[in-house]
C-alpha cells in the first residue's frame, strides 16, 4: 500500500512537472527559444485563481476558467510586447530576458498588500478530502488516496487529450506544427507565423496557469512557488525538448524518481534526483526519450 501511495503521489507531482514542461516545449517549438519564466507564469495563474475567489468573490468553477483565459491573454501580450521585438537576437539574450521576466513577476506579486508576501490557501471544493480502499475496520492496511492528487492526474489526462485533438484534427494545430518544423516555408505557404508564435505563448501560459491552480491546494499559493519550474526543465530535457508527449513522460519520470528517492533514500537525495536523472539521460540518450536526431550538413 505504501508503494502504491508513493506511486500515485509521484505521478501527480510528475503531472505538474509535465504541464510546466509542456510550456517549455510549446515555446521552443514555436520560436526556438527557451522561456525560463514558465514557473512564474504558473505562479501568476495560481494567484489569478486566488484573486478571483477571494477578492472578486467568484465561485471556484468561474474563477478557474477566468484565470486560465486571463493568463492566455497575458501570454499573447507578453510575446507581442516583450519577446517579439528581440527575436533574431542571440539566444542568450532571450534567455536572460525570460529570467528577468520571472524576477519582475515575483517582485510585482510581493508588492500586493496582504497577499503577495503571505502563504495563501486556495479554497478548492475538494481540499483535504481522501479516499480509502481496503484495510480492516480500524483502517489498517488501507490504500489512502488524496483527492487533490487524483484531480491533478485526471485534469492532466483531459488536457493531454484536448491538446492531442488540437494538434491532430484542427487547422490551427496543424498550422502550428508546420510553423514549428520550418517557419520560413510555413510563411511562404501563407501561414501567419508571427500570430501563431503569439498563440503558442498564450497556450503555454494557459497550461502553466492550469498547473499552478492544480498545485495550489498542495503547496499553497506564494510568490516563490514558481521555483518549481527549475524541476520542470529537467523533465523537458528527459522527454526530449521538441516533443509534447515527451514533456509529460519526462515529468512523470522526474516525479516518480523524486517520490521514491524521498522515501527510500537519505535526506537530500530528493532535491537532487531530478538533476541526476538529467545527467544520466544526457550521457545515455542526449536527445531525450522522444527527441529527434538532428543532422547538419557541413
Amino acid at each position: 500500500m505504501q508503494f502504491l501511495q508513493l506511486l500515485i503521489s509521484g505521478v501527480a507531482q510528475g503531472c505538474i512537472y509535465g504541464l510546466i514542461a509542456l510550456g517549455f516545449v510549446l515555446i521552443y517549438k514555436a520560436t526556438e527559444t527557451v522561456s525560463f519564466a514558465q514557473g512564474e507564469l504558473m505562479m501568476l495563474g495560481a494567484f489569478g485563481g486566488l484573486a478571483g475567489m477571494t477578492l472578486l468573490g467568484f465561485p471556484y468553477w468561474v474563477a478557474v476558467p477566468s484565470a486560465i483565459v486571463a493568463m492566455a491573454v497575458f501570454g499573447i501580450l507578453l510575446e507581442r510586447v516583450v519577446i517579439r521585438p528581440i527575436l533574431g537576437q542571440p539566444a542568450f539574450s532571450i534567455v536572460m530576458l525570460t529570467i528577468g521576466i520571472g524576477y519582475v513577476a515575483r517582485g510585482l506579486i510581493t508588492m500586493i498588500p496582504g497577499m503577495g508576501t503571505d502563504t495563501n490557501a486556495l479554497p478548492v471544493p475538494y481540499k483535504d478530502e481522501i479516499l480509502k480502499f481496503g484495510g480492516n475496520e480500524m483502517g489498517i492496511g488501507a490504500l489512502v488516496l488524496n483527492v487533490e492528487h487524483l484531480a491533478i492526474i485526471g485534469a492532466t489526462g483531459i488536457l493531454c487529450a484536448l491538446l492531442f485533438a488540437l494538434f491532430r484534427y484542427s487547422k490551427l494545430g496543424i498550422a502550428m506544427q508546420a510553423a514549428s518544423q520550418n517557419q520560413l516555408a510555413a510563411y511562404y505557404m501563407g501561414i501567419p507565423v508571427q500570430r501563431l508564435n503569439g498563440l503558442a505563448w498564450g497556450l503555454a501560459a494557459a497550461v502553466a496557469a492550469i498547473a499552478g491552480i492544480l498545485l495550489a491546494p498542495i503547496t499553497f499559493v506564494h510568490a516563490n512557488m514558481g521555483m518549481i519550474g527549475l524541476k520542470a526543465f529537467p523533465a523537458a530535457v528527459v522527454g526530449g525538448f521538441g516533443s509534447l508527449p515527451g514533456a509529460i513522460v519526462g515529468g512523470l519520470v522526474i516525479g516518480l524518481v523524486e517520490s521514491f528517492a524521498g522515501f527510500y533514500l537519505p535526506d537530500g537525495f530528493k532535491d537532487t534526483a531530478a538533476y541526476v536523472v538529467v545527467l544520466v539521460m544526457l550521457m545515455v540518450k542526449p536527445n531525450g526519450l522522444f527527441g529527434e536526431k538532428l543532422r547538419k550538413k557541413v
